[in-house]
């Protein structure tokens, strides 16, 4: 049958198309995509059917997308050499919308156009979006199957359509061209429609000309086996995907078939933007479905904290919306962003574990985003915990070890890891609560992160083993021989008796005093409340609500009863009595900064002062 065919739309035909071209895309461009994409589409199947078939229409055509731009006729032309289309073909495939034109099938359609929630794979709309910009397309095509007529299909996307045999005799495949509105004009400026391709088909696997030139250049590696691919090759795709002019720190490549398929490359960048006080990292990583752009930042993909990574996760198994704009079934992609960070942290472990000075130096960029993650990720919480790197009281400085290391050298029993919160390493090791754990061979962690307080207020335990601050009053360490040799201790009545002093002379900044047992070479350690705010709690308090005073700060004292200067203290109380105290409230005050509690530090370097003159003068008196 080679005559004029003539079809009106059916009414609920013209409706579809009214929500197509109206309702269901949210951006024009998208129509590049879906027409080069059902073009990748027909010459798959065309690549197929030359491996089955003896007798193919012209075998010699190349497999390739041309695509053509005319300003002055205000045409855009999209060719393929791929399968081509009988009559009945356009018919099925271009005239009744999806093999129906039912109501039961509009219903549906105007409830995904609403909210999203029926799958692209049940209706095949995408030619439609042709109509969003054009008010008259024209199909001119011809089968693979040899004897196959030429013919032309033509719509105003309105009231019908008309199927004529072709003037020419055509070639096997495909031409769209579209007749584009008045304000539709930029879709026939060539560099309009260039950059169109290469936001969302650069990785056809097909040659997408433009003109002469071919535009998608780079090829879509993370489809490929990794033994195919060279390290150039990799370093060639990030700076490509992520418009990046330095090589990736790490790749991670890999795919899966269960619990979904997919596969995904990603990079880790050399540097952290953040860090150079440039804001918030923007997601980078894309989702693909077979190799065709859906989002280039797609909301939950991965969890916040990843968002420094950058590269490709492709998956054929992701629910689309009608329209291919977003994924719409949250609980796969809760399972893609479950599956893929899982891999993602398995592999900085194996990372870490392998070369231990490429790590240290991503975790010196990149830690915080780790830690974020402890902070905001339950699910991932562990996996994250592992990778944590800390200098030690038993590292030199600079070294970093983890939480495992700490627990393989930990002390028979030990039941805790101990940690000490500091701004640097050397404030930390001044600390005399390090002496005790020094002294009974008891590795500290050294936390020296801004950050690692709030940290802390997520990670309470690691493998079982409670995370404790060696700070933290009432600890309960056996005594040990440096502490035997330390000097006499002080009687218990007079201990007693020169802590209930401390306790009713500053009653307003302390909350309780107390021996400790645990003290070598200071006399004096301040530790916070057990229940109460942390130095750096108060600070970050202090600095959000600056017009606001803080609670008083009330500290626990522990006093060394084998320290000289605790024993000339409690002779001092009989002897002179304002002396002592005015060297208490020091020493309550030097305890304080030494444990960053010390809030008011003027009456700690005036005070200095008095107890200087106070001692030069009772060494005049004397010399007399």
């Amino acid at each position: 049958m080679s005559a004029t065919e003539k079809h009106d739309f059916q009414a609920e035909v013209s409706q579809v198309l009214d929500i197509v071209i109206h309702s269901l895309y949210t951006d024009r461009e998208i129509f590049v995509r879906e027409l080069i994409s059902n073009a990748s589409d027909a010459l798959e199947k065309m690549r197929h059917i030359q491996l089955t078939e003896a007798d193919v229409l012209s075998p010699e055509l190349a497999l390739e997308i041309q695509l053509s731009a005319d300003e002055e006729a205000h045409t855009l032309t999209i060719t393929d050499r791929g399968l081509g289309m009988t009559r009945e073909e356009l018919h099925e495939n271009l005239g009744t919308i999806a093999h129906s034109g039912s109501k039961a099938f509009l219903r549906n359609l105007e409830e995904a156009a609403k909210s999203e929630s029926t799958l692209i794979g049940q209706f095949g709309v995408g030619f439609y979006s042709a109509f969003m910009v054009a008010n008259e397309v024209t199909v001119s095509t011809r089968s693979w199957k040899p004897g196959s007529e030429s013919l032309v299909w033509t719509s105003d996307g309105k009231t019908g359509y008309e199927i004529t045999p072709s003037d020419e005799e055509l070639p096997r495949g495909t031409r769209i061209t579209l007749k584009l509105r008045e304000e539709c004009v930029e879709f026939a400026k060539t560099d309009r429609i260039r950059r169109i391709i290469e936001s969302y088909s650069s990785f056809i696997p097909f040659p997408v000309l433009l003109g002469e030139e071919r535009v998608n250049k780079v090829e879509a590696i993370w489809r490929k086996r990794k033994s195919e691919i060279t390290e150039e090759e990799y370093t060639e795709f990030y700076k490509f995907t992520a418009k990046a002019f330095d090589a990736p720190r790490y790749h991670m490549h890999f795919n899966a078939d269960s619990p979904i398929e997919l596969n995904a490359l990603l990079f880790v960048p050399t540097e952290n933007t953040e860090l150079w006080g440039m804001g918030q990292m923007e997601p980078g990583v894309s989702l693909y479905c077979k190799n065709v752009l859906i989002d280039d930042k797609p909301m939950g993909l991965l969890p916040d904290w990843l968002r420094f990574l950058r590269g490709v996760i492709d998956s054929a198994d992701i629910p689309l919306n009608i329209s291919r704009e977003s994924m719409q079934d949250s609980a796969l992609v809760r399972k893609l962003n479950r599956v893929v960070t899982k891999r993602f942290l398995k592999f900085l472990d194996g990372e870490a574990q392998s070369g231990p000075d490429q790590y240290k130096e991503f975790y010196a960029k990149f830690s915080r985003f780790l830690k974020e993650g402890i902070v905001t990720d339950f699910d991932h919480r562990v996996g994250l915990a592992k990778l944590l790197r800390f200098e030690s009281s038993m590292g030199d400085a600079g070294g970093m070890i983890g939480f495992d290391d700490y627990l393989l050298r930990a002390k028979e029993g030990q039941e805790t890891i101990y940690y000490l919160l500091g701004p640097d390493r050397a404030t930390v090791e001044a600390a005399p609560h390090l002496e005790a754990m020094k002294a009974r061979g008891i590795e500290v962690l050294f936390l020296t992160d801004s950050v690692d307080e709030y940290l802390l207020q997520a990670l309470h335990e690691f493998e079982g083993k409670k995370l404790v601050s060696a700070a933290s009053p009432g600890i309960d360490l056996p005594d040990d021989e440096t502490s035997e040799k330390a000097g006499e201790t002080l009687s218990e009545e007079a201990m007693t008796s020169l802590c209930d002093f401390f306790q009713s002379e500053f009653s307003d900044r302390l909350e309780k005093v107390t021996p400790g047992k645990r003290l070598i070479s200071s006399p004096a350690a301040a530790c916070p409340p057990e229940h109460g705010m942390t130095a750096h709690m108060r600070q970050m308090m202090q600095a959000m609500n600056p017009s606001e005073a803080l609670p008083p700060l009330k500290a626990e004292l522990e006093l060394n009863p084998r320290h000289a200067l605790v024993h000339a203290l409690a002779t001092a109380r009989e002897q002179n009595p304002d002396l002592a105290r005015l060297a208490a409230e020091q020493l309550l005050d030097q305890a304080l900064l030494a444990a960053g509690l010390l809030e008011d530090r003027v009456g700690l370097v005036n005070r200095g002062y008095r107890l200087i003159e106070a001692a030069l003068s009772q060494g005049e008196t004397s010399k007399k």
